[in-house]
């Protein structure tokens, strides 16, 4: 009986953390579209079939770099060869310039970690 007890209450407290879980990926998305709102909707749109000054960024978690149609890319970002991981977006979002010299977005630098947190995850929510 004993060892019943103790597996049900594992099992429930297991049960508890997935709202949790959930809650915090809200709370981070939230945040992050905040910062993006902030930083980023002068330039970016979040709609698939308009892009702005900049590229859509609907999707753009693990998209290929300078792959949007209809968007004039600089070359050195059609010459960039990268991926948007979420390594190389904490890059981008960090410095730019750094990560693709020669790029004609405008300098960007969230350094902040949990803030790069925050907006990759809502990067990663738009689906």
């Amino acid at each position: 009986m004993k060892t019943i007890l103790l597996a049900s209450l594992a099992f429930s407290s297991a049960l508890a953390v997935v709202p949790s879980v959930q809650a915090d990926e809200q709370a981070m998305e939230a945040a992050g579209r905040q910062l993006f709102t902030h930083h980023c909707t002068a330039c970016h749109s979040l709609d698939t079939s308009e892009n702005a000054f900049g590229p859509s960024l609907f999707g753009v978690v693990d998209r290929p770099a300078a792959s949007v149609p209809r968007f004039a890319y600089s070359e050195a970002m059609q010459a960039s060869g990268i991926t948007w991981s979420e390594d190389n977006l904490r890059k981008w979002i960090a410095d730019n310039e750094a990560l693709v010299p020669g790029t004609r977005m405008r300098h960007v630098s969230i350094t902040d970690q949990a803030e790069q947190d925050y907006l990759i995850s809502f990067l990663r929510s738009l689906k």
